[in-house]
């Protein structure tokens, strides 16, 4: 007897996407692309989605992050001059990237965190000024530099100088403040909070400010609960990590902003050329999403081996970008490196301005 084909049973008359009649035995809309498997799904098939995506090496996933890491500027080039179902979306890509860095960060800093726990390695003390003298007495150091000096064979004028120019500096490095002060210039009102709130930490908003002689406005109660919160930072390494938690957090956010800007210079640097607007956007996307990667490899390698150097990984992706600039636009090797170090100029300014901006906004909301 010989082999029966095996006919494919048909789910649906219909495509449950697009309503496309199914006229034989086909296993896709011809319309819209959809599997025709079906409305019910099972754990399995749900499941078998999900990563069907990264466990195919038909994939699309693995068609564009292999060629994006080890042939730079071609998949964008490739993308660019339409060659694009092979690859996926450069945003999306980037997109998912960003995600898995963000991820993985998360699970390593929580899986250190529990380690520190089951360890019982977690300090009860975890202030910054932790070993400094919560008071500074001046006539105490005043009586103690006469008693060294009695010990030196010295005249008396010189003896005098001395004590003088320590009476000078006490005054002005103590001038009877809590050591571990946090400043903002030194005489701002965030800096007249901040030293209040450090020597009356349980004294309500209120009280402070009327002891302060300050109006009880919106804006002055937001200043002094910011005055708690900086002076938390010197007493609980929790709420420093909580605080670059927060900037992490924020920082994924301003990418968004901070990349359609860079392209912006990176289109005036090549204004010559041909390229669109969104040509460049899509070689930004294509080199964040390396980034992302290299990134996420170091923290990986960091947790393993205790010892990863992260010079080597910045290294690695400025030799990338500057070979990825070159194919990409195709332009000598002179040129390419003047455009790559002004475009790196350009970007450690805008990165600069993005860290105090987020380091701001951190502070401002935790």
């Amino acid at each position: 007897m010989g082999k029966k084909n095996k006919v494919a049973i048909i789910k649906d008359p219909n495509c449950l996407n697009c309503g496309h009649p199914f006229i034989q035995d086909e296993k896709f809309c011809p319309e819209c692309g959809q599997k025709n498997k079906g409305k019910k799904i099972t754990l399995i098939s749900f499941i078998r989605e999900v990563f069907a995506g990264f466990i195919s090496w038909d994939a699309k996933f693995w068609k564009t992050l292999i060629p994006l890491l080890i042939r730079p500027g071609k998949v964008s080039r490739d993308y660019i001059d339409g060659k694009r179902t092979r690859y996926v979306n450069p945003f999306r890509f980037y997109i998912t990237t960003s995600i898995i860095f963000f991820l993985i960060f998360s699970l390593i800093s929580s899986y250190n965190k529990f380690q520190d726990f089951s360890k019982g390695n977690i300090k009860k003390n975890t202030s910054l000024m932790a070993n400094i003298p919560k008071d500074i007495n001046i006539d105490s150091l005043k009586i103690e530099t006469n008693k060294q000096l009695e010990k030196i064979p010295l005249d008396s004028v010189t003896k005098k100088t001395i004590i003088d120019e320590v009476n000078k500096q006490a005054n002005d490095t103590t001038n009877n403040k809590i050591p571990g002060n946090i400043s903002f210039g030194g005489s701002s009102r965030l800096d007249q909070f901040i030293s209040f709130n450090r020597k009356n930490p349980d004294v309500e908003t209120d009280i402070a400010l009327d002891s302060l002689k300050y109006e009880k406005t919106f804006l002055n109660r937001f200043f002094y609960s910011r005055a708690e919160v900086a002076n938390s930072f010197v007493d609980k390494k929790e709420k420093r990590d909580q605080f670059l938690k927060q900037m992490l957090s924020y920082g994924s956010i301003s990418l968004f902003i901070l990349l359609p800007i860079f392209t912006f210079f990176l289109k005036i640097f090549y204004i010559r050329g041909t390229f669109t607007y969104v040509e460049h956007l899509i070689f930004v996307f294509h080199t964040q999403t390396v980034f992302f990667l290299l990134i996420t490899l170091f923290i990986i390698l960091d947790f393993f081996t205790k010892g990863a150097q992260e010079g080597i990984f910045v290294l690695l992706f400025l030799l990338y970008l500057f070979i990825a600039m070159k194919s990409f636009y195709k332009q000598g090797y002179f040129k390419t490196f003047i455009k790559f170090s002004l475009i790196n100029l350009v970007y450690l300014f805008l990165a600069t301005i993005g860290v105090v901006v987020v380091g701001a906004a951190s502070f401002a909301f935790l």
